[in-house]
């Protein structure tokens, strides 16, 4: 097991990172986690317990856990990922807090049809089995349904020894704000408060915007513009290792060819040419902080639904704040000016063209 403070100064002697003074400030306190869990005897079953073939371990005091927040882009998933990488032979998973959550769910569902009363705990119970670190990225709560068993299910994953660390850009008091029912939410905040120590990443540099205002939308989509691009994603990722982005979301698999970090690229082909929907393109909204896609063509009804597939993509991109770098056939006004759904693609390209400002993503 490593340090992250390692790792870290490691990257920044090689160039692959520029010391940041918030993020610096934050190493201390994922240190301190592994450090315990280093420590920390792992769970384990009674004699009794043994004897009779119970599965269940004895209920574990748990480390203290982290919940990391602060702005987008100030490079909390990166931390996460260093922590990850330093938790060597410490059982650990890092995932998306929401792809965790969807398949927290599944498994409520599968206990249902087996007629299980309780069916949080076997689900719970099944991750800590598992795991003695769980990494979860960008933890926020909008679903009821989510809102409804989580603190049940993260007072199991506790008891079991499970520690939690997490990202977030809300402080933990504006998880689930103004939801459906939330007073019965509020328990699981004070959960939070009990078992995880609260730090803010109070960076002044946002890494996703840091380009001042550089141009995002480069036409045509000829030689140049993938030279562009292609800089970009070097300014973006420095000597990361490109790597295919796989995401499951709903048992089929949607791909990115290449991601590092917080970053993805893709052709306009890969994600747009495939029968994916909403789902698909949230999943993909959620998982990154910058999208570079590669030859949106001239659309049309010859091509109706990739460009519908393309509306649907621009929506996720912007509710969820996502910076976009593209090379396109025209400026987004002229790619789709006749035939049917020319009217409502007006909408998006108004988006297309808000999203190439040089502030985007910094406002709430």
């Amino acid at each position: 097991m490593g340090k992250v403070t390692d790792l870290y100064n490691r990257r920044v002697q090689a160039g692959q990172l520029r010391a940041d003074p918030a993020q610096t400030a934050v190493l201390p306190h994922l240190d301190r986690v592994l450090d315990q869990l280093g420590q920390a005897p792992a769970p384990r079953r009674s004699a009794w317990r043994a004897l009779l073939g119970v599965g269940n371990p004895e209920p574990a005091p748990g480390v203290q856990g982290l919940y990391l927040w602060g702005g987008v882009g100030r490079g909390k998933s990166m931390l996460m990922e260093l922590m990850a990488e330093a938790a060597d032979d410490i059982p650990c998973r890092r995932v998306h807090f929401h792809e965790f959550m969807q398949e927290i769910q599944a498994g409520l569902n599968a206990a249902r049809q087996r007629g299980e009363q309780d069916t949080v705990r076997p689900v719970a119970e099944a991750v800590a089995a598992s795991v003695r670190l769980l990494c979860f990225d960008e933890m926020q709560i909008t679903d009821i349904a989510d809102a409804m068993i989580v603190g049940r299910l993260f007072q199991v994953l506790f008891e079991r020894g499970v520690t939690v660390v997490t990202t977030s850009n809300r402080v933990p008091e504006d998880l689930y704000k103004h939801g459906l029912n939330r007073q019965l939410f509020l328990p699981f905040i004070d959960l939070i408060r009990a078992r995880m120590q609260v730090v803010c990443l109070d960076s002044e540099t946002d890494y996703r915007q840091n380009r001042d205002g550089g141009q995002v939308w480069f036409t045509p989509a000829d030689a140049r513009a993938k030279s562009a691009l292609d800089a970009e994603w070097q300014a973006l990722t420095g000597d990361a290792e490109a790597q295919p982005l796989v995401l499951t979301v709903q048992g089929r698999q949607v791909t990115l060819p290449a991601h590092a970090g917080r970053v993805a690229r893709s052709g306009f082909w890969d994600l747009c040419g495939r029968p994916l929907g909403a789902a698909d393109y949230l999943a993909v909204a959620r998982a990154v902080d910058v999208l570079l896609i590669d030859g949106v063509p001239r659309l049309s009804a010859s091509n109706y639904n990739e460009a519908r597939r393309f509306v649907t993509l621009i929506d996720a991109l912007y509710e969820a704040r996502v910076r976009l770098i593209a090379s396109a056939a025209d400026e987004p006004e002229q790619l789709y000016n006749e035939g049917e759904g020319s009217f409502e693609f007006e909408r998006t390209a108004s988006r297309l063209r808000e999203m190439q400002d040089a502030d985007w993503g910094r406002r709430p």
